[in-house]
């Protein structure tokens, strides 16, 4: 169980700090390739945060342990909108704009609702392709103008920075750091494997708990930062664009390679549903007053320490 631990918490803390190079480096490289703001913004800062959870499922689910991949899925939604957005709203309240509400707060929610529903069963080709396609719809819908230019602009300047970037260096940048993240992933997923052997859980419950956690820690520090400096404007929006590409990219990455049963009945069922209310009551907390206040965070924590308690039982 220590090699176990050991490896878990190493694969943890290279994955934090590669995947943060990861994003600063493909948010760069974008720029210099001149790709339009929205789509450096929506697509490419999109894909670069959910990169943790992208390489630990599909690794997992690659070595036959799809439980890992799906409950890390489930585990870092449920995190990204009870864990993070709680601890941010600790720090300071959390305003939340009406177009996040009304757009992405609900494009959200159907994600992480289509992913509960395809997930019951066997997780096969058919299913990914379901999700893939859904990313894809999801895609047109960005691209058409649903997040503002001067959103994605305010998001990409603290990652782009004041002096322009180079090709070279962003170019080694991205491909060095996106390998680090591969192969952190793959010590993460056999350290995790390790410690459900060795306390006889369910590879589920540790992708949930473990790997889920660790996944959306880069979530988890920016939110707090965001909060503590008052900039939380993009802090909501970006949460929930992370559960739509956990759902639908993630979701059909595994699909595609790993097909098979879960493996987990009681993650499979149980916690994909507590995955749907949680990110439900979320919406519902963000749509009242427009804001997440500290009550809030107290329910969507608990709920998060719940939901747990309720798996492990």
């Amino acid at each position: 169980m220590l090699v176990g631990l050991v490896l878990s918490a190493v694969g943890l803390v290279v994955l934090s700090l590669a995947a943060d190079q990861f994003v600063r480096g493909a948010a760069r490289l974008a720029v210099v390739l001149r790709m339009a703001p929205i789509v450096v913004g929506a697509v490419v800062v999109g894909f670069g945060t959910s990169a943790p959870e992208m390489l630990v499922s599909t690794v997992a689910a690659a070595n036959g342990r799809l439980d890992i991949g799906v409950g890390n899925i489930i585990g870092s939604n449920v995190a990204n909108v009870s864990l993070v957005l709680g601890a941010a709203s600790f720090v300071a309240v959390v305003p939340v704009g009406s177009g996040v509400v009304r757009r992405d707060a609900a494009v959200s929610v159907a994600a992480v609702a289509l992913f509960a529903l395809l997930v019951q069963g066997d997780l096969g080709r058919i299913e990914g392709l379901v999700l893939v396609a859904a990313l894809g719809a999801w895609f047109v819908l960005v691209l058409r103008g649903s997040r503002t230019a001067d959103a994605d602009m305010d998001d990409l300047a603290e990652l782009v920075g004041e002096h322009p970037p180079a090709l070279g260096v962003e170019a080694v940048r991205t491909v060095v750091s996106l390998a680090l993240v591969a192969g952190s992933a793959y010590v993460l997923v056999e350290g995790a494997e390790r410690v459900a052997e060795a306390l006889n859980l369910s590879g589920g419950f540790v992708g949930y708990t473990l790997v889920a956690v660790g996944t959306s820690a880069p979530e988890l520090v920016t939110a707090a930062a965001a909060a503590r400096q008052r900039e939380t404007e993009l802090l909501v929006g970006n949460l929930l664009g992370s559960n739509v590409f956990n759902s639908l990219a993630v979701g059909g990455a595994i699909g595609l390679v790993g097909p098979g049963p879960v493996g987990d009945a009681t993650l499979q069922t149980l916690g994909s549903l507590m995955m749907v209310v949680i990110c439900v009551v979320s919406w519902v907390a963000m749509t009242v007053g427009l804001k997440v206040s500290r009550i809030d965070g107290v329910v969507l924590l608990g709920l998060w320490v719940a939901s747990i308690a309720l798996l492990a039982g």
